[in-house]
């Protein structure tokens, strides 16, 4: 990404330190460290900041950049975030499909081998999915679709209701996964009890 060597060479231009542009655009000294270091991406707002303290378009400030973040978000990793989505499900299912006869068919043996598959699949299903935001977080997937969506004429307004969305969409997916190994527990806990009362 250009943007880092560029927010250096423009604070630099005006004479500023770190401290005097994160005092100026309403962040801390380090987060302009590390927008200057490439650990990450000015959302937006900071952008329309930065534009406006350095007299400089948006475009000219993040020239460079854009094609790189189009290649991002539909390229790079997208592999890793689809394989660790496929893994998340594929886990459910066979926590649903493999756990539950086991537990039927096996007797005390069963319900201890079902009991270790029930807790592998599960945290195997739960870093799945961590590795998804962890993917979208390290390469600020996020941000950078709001950044492309803003240079396409899109209002700030927009893009925060499709940030919010986005969230409502990730809240819901946790809950359904929550609920969805609730309900294997208490189908096993219940298939289990009732055989045992029999």
């Amino acid at each position: 990404m250009e943007l880092s060597k560029t927010i250096k060479r423009l604070r630099t231009e005006k004479g500023w330190s770190q401290e005097t542009l994160a005092e100026k655009s309403y962040v801390s000294r380090q987060t302009i460290s590390n927008w200057e270091n490439e650990k990450n991406y000015p959302d937006v707002h900071s952008l329309l900041i930065l534009s406006d303290l350095f007299g400089v378009s948006l475009d000219e400030l993040i020239k460079g950049d854009v094609e790189t973040m189009k290649n991002t978000i539909h390229n790079k990793d997208a592999y890793a975030l689809k394989r660790a989505q496929w893994c998340g499900v594929i886990g459910l299912i066979l926590l649903m499909a493999v756990v539950t006869p086991i537990y039927e068919h096996f007797g005390t043996v069963g319900m201890v081998i079902g009991s270790l598959l029930a807790g592998a699949l599960a945290v195997f299903t739960f870093m799945s999915f961590h590795k998804m935001e962890a993917i979208k977080s390290e390469h600020d997937i996020q941000t950078q679709r709001e950044i492309l969506a803003f240079m396409n004429g899109e209002t700030l307004d927009d893009i925060e209701k499709a940030k919010e969305q986005e969230i409502r969409k990730s809240n819901r997916r946790g809950m359904i996964v929550a609920l969805v190994i609730c309900g294997i527990s208490i189908i096993v806990t219940a298939v289990h009890l009732i055989k045992m009362a029999l």
